[in-house]
């Protein structure tokens, strides 16, 4: 890569040229990530985009889950100038630095279209830095902003029109930068066998009438946290953020697997006891390149010209190898007489003993 449009801006972190990271890691990546939900177990819109610039790869995907279908749109390309960010029928524009952003899918031979303009309800904040390093190794060292906000536009679906207005469309989103596995797999090397993330992960941003709180926790099988956040964000951005202490989680299965029914989260320090329930499950981890499919994850190189694919996923038929990956729920939160929506995505990797999962491939026994 030589010379490209961001290098005219004073953005430069390193004495490189805008194309290549301070970082030589093949791993290093840079991405958006959206959530779009009608406060409803309606539909869940999830979508994304990503640059890999030591791969030399950029891509995009929707997945729309409705009813018992996951719509699901995916493309791939070369990356040459990092400040085109759009790929295919896919593109993200920044209308308003850390306030508002528009994502449009262009129609196309498949099922999902969109043309969607995100503003944020809160500010946007910054999330604790992940730090994994793992025999030598570092597989994680990434920051993350995230946020929430309303959506309005229009969403296609299966040939279907739905107009998304900020009355009842709201969501996260986030945007994350650094170092964790994408594109091909690596040779493990001395890590044969070893997990990349084990553990819990949950990632729970929720959004309130005037306020939200975004809840992190990444915790192994014997209880040591790699990472946590508990922080109430107010819409009012003269209100500081609030610090809400060590979160204790009791999560409710599907018995027999490993997806969430809900959970209840409670802040002893804060006095906060929040009700989680799940309102529809979107199996991302199939389809979109989170990591399941051998044929497509993140930053895989598809050869020199961009590619476009669609499918039509049956959720019964692919539930059942989804609950080893992440699961973005749409979710109904509520805490003392605040009732609010937002994700609630989780995943257990490996042994879980706390809650019966002793091995890698067990499901959690249910209530």
């Amino acid at each position: 890569m030589e010379l490209s449009s961001w290098d005219d801006y004073p953005v430069h972190q390193a004495a490189e040229l805008i194309a290549h990271p301070a970082t030589s890691d093949r791993n290093f990546y840079d991405r958006y990530y959206f959530n779009l939900h009608p406060s409803s177990g309606e539909f869940s819109a999830i979508f994304g985009f990503g640059e890999y610039p030591n791969l030399g790869v950029k891509d995009a995907f929707i997945d729309v889950r409705r009813g018992d279908r996951q719509h699901i749109v995916r493309s791939s390309g070369p990356l040459l100038d990092r400040a085109d960010t759009s790929v295919g029928p896919f593109r993200v524009e920044v209308v308003e630095p850390l306030r508002s952003l528009r994502v449009i899918v262009e129609e196309s031979e498949y099922s999902v279209a969109m043309d969607v303009t995100f503003t944020g309800s809160t500010p946007a904040i910054a999330e604790p830095r992940q730090f994994i390093r793992v025999k030598g190794k570092v597989v994680f060292d990434t920051q993350r902003l995230a946020q929430t906000g309303t959506w309005a536009g229009t969403l296609e679906v299966g040939g279907e029109e739905i107009t998304i207005s900020p009355e009842h469309c709201r969501g996260p989103r986030d945007r994350s930068w650094g170092v964790r596995p994408v594109g091909e797999p690596e040779s493990d090397g001395i890590r044969q066998g070893e997990l990349v993330l084990p553990g819990m992960w949950n990632y729970y941003p929720m959004q309130f009438e005037d306020h939200s709180i975004f809840f992190i926790c990444h915790e192994d099988d014997d209880g040591v946290r790699r990472l946590e956040q508990s922080e109430r964000v107010w819409s009012d951005p003269s209100r500081p953020i609030e610090q809400l202490g060590r979160a204790e989680h009791l999560h409710h299965f599907e018995p027999g697997t490993r997806v969430l029914t809900g959970s209840v989260l409670t802040f002893p320090d804060a006095g906060i006891e929040v009700e989680c329930t799940s309102l529809l499950a979107n199996f991302i981890s199939v389809g979109t390149g989170y990591g399941i499919d051998a044929d497509w994850r993140h930053g895989m190189y598809h050869g020199t010209e961009t590619i476009t694919q669609g499918m039509v996923l049956s959720v019964e038929e692919i539930r059942g190898l989804a609950q080893y990956g992440i699961v973005d729920h749409v979710a109904r939160f509520s805490y003392d007489d605040h009732v609010g929506y937002g994700l609630l995505e989780h995943g257990f990797f490996g042994p879980f003993r706390r809650y019966g999962m002793t091995d890698g491939g067990m499901g959690a026994p249910g209530d």
